[in-house]
């Protein structure tokens, strides 16, 4: 009876633990949407133009680098939620399913995809090497624009879907992959603690 006993107590703060472990992920995922909720506020409308430059694309591959493949998946997924019910997350504040599924809405959704993407690379040990770090970001950001080129392309035909919503975005998507690139060792570092 004493091992028994024994076994019960040492197991006691194992399970103490688990409801923190899952209180202290749930507040990663929702901070992580409300960091690209707040990058999607930095907002640049270019005429002809139907998707904006923003910050998220920054925002949503550390989210993923940070947080790991399932849980920055998540909090993406939480964050077009968010917008879809009406909190004004998507970039100019704005919300609802017209913006959710509307032509921005590939990108929006890619964003969950490039999370797990990112994430993946991270949690595999994949992106052990600067030079593999470089080939996740570069499948992250591949991640956002295949969609979202792809969506819109139904909206607006594939030419003008390339023209209106890839090629305005390379050189900050170039420019933003090189920041996450920066930042991605400290964010592995951090990640180990």
């Amino acid at each position: 009876m004493l091992p028994l006993i024994n076994a019960s107590v040492t197991s006691a703060p194992s399970v103490i633990a688990a409801p923190r472990s899952v209180l202290l992920q749930t507040s990663f995922v929702v901070a992580g949407s409300l960091l690209v909720a707040l990058a999607a506020q930095v907002a640049i409308y270019l005429p002809g133009a139907p998707v904006p430059i923003t910050l998220q694309a920054l925002a949503v591959l550390l989210v993923g680098a940070a947080l790991g493949a399932r849980s920055g998946a998540a909090s993406l997924l939480l964050y077009w939620t968010q917008g879809l019910v009406g909190l004004p997350v998507f970039a100019g504040a704005l919300s609802g399913p017209v913006i959710a599924f509307g032509p921005t809405g590939g990108y929006l959704l890619g964003f969950v995809l490039a999370a797990y993407v990112m994430g993946t690379a991270i949690d595999t040990g994949f992106a052990r090497t600067r030079a593999r770090q470089a080939v996740a970001v570069l499948a992250a950001m591949t991640a956002i624009f295949l969609p979202g080129v792809a969506w819109l392309s139904v909206l607006l035909g594939p030419v003008h879907a390339v023209q209106a919503g890839l090629m305005p975005f390379l050189l900050g998507a170039l420019v933003k992959a090189l920041l996450v690139l920066a930042l991605l060792p400290a964010v592995i570092r951090l990640r180990a603690r």
